[in-house]
């Protein structure tokens, strides 16, 4: 598969020295913007996805008329996340 180039992009002095300043240990400017890009797009596409479950699950309930009441959500998910945490502690 042939390569392909992200356009040139030109940036304050600061901005270049600052990505610089937190290179890892042979990780060069160029590798740093790459996986900065790849993990823009990750994050994205799973923004994207997330508001995507949330409006059909708004439309689900306009249509069905179930409701749920957030603090019934917000005391289910503290009962998972401490189930959860037991369970890593073992």
């Amino acid at each position: 598969m042939k390569s392909a180039s992200l356009p040139s992009l030109r940036v304050e002095p600061e901005l270049r020295a600052a990505a610089e300043s937190v290179l890892n240990k042979g990780e060069t400017l160029s590798n740093f913007v790459e996986n900065s890009v790849k993990a823009q797009i990750e994050y994205r596409r799973t923004q994207r996805e997330f508001i995507a479950r949330g409006l059909a699950s708004r439309d689900d309930a306009k249509r069905t008329g179930v409701y749920f009441d957030a603090a019934d959500v917000h005391a289910e998910l503290r009962t998972m996340l401490a189930a959860a945490k037991a369970e890593s502690d073992q």
